[in-house]
């Protein structure tokens, strides 16, 4: 699983781009979202890596 957080604007993006990272969860300057690490994901994320972060998201759950 990889975090995904929008620390961009989206003003001046193009109509794809914006619906890209609304597929990703996001919609607001600092919303994060935790999606699954697939090929669809990966290819979302390079699309607007100009506008996110990407991290590794944490495991959670009891040990």
């Amino acid at each position: 699983m990889i975090q995904v957080k929008l620390v961009k604007s989206l003003i001046g993006s193009t109509k794809p781009q914006i619906d890209t990272v609304h597929s990703l969860g996001l919609y607001r300057i600092g919303d994060v979202s935790v999606q699954p690490d697939i090929p669809a994901t990966q290819g979302k994320v390079r699309k607007v890596a100009h506008l996110i972060e990407v991290s590794e998201a944490k495991q959670g759950g009891a040990d």
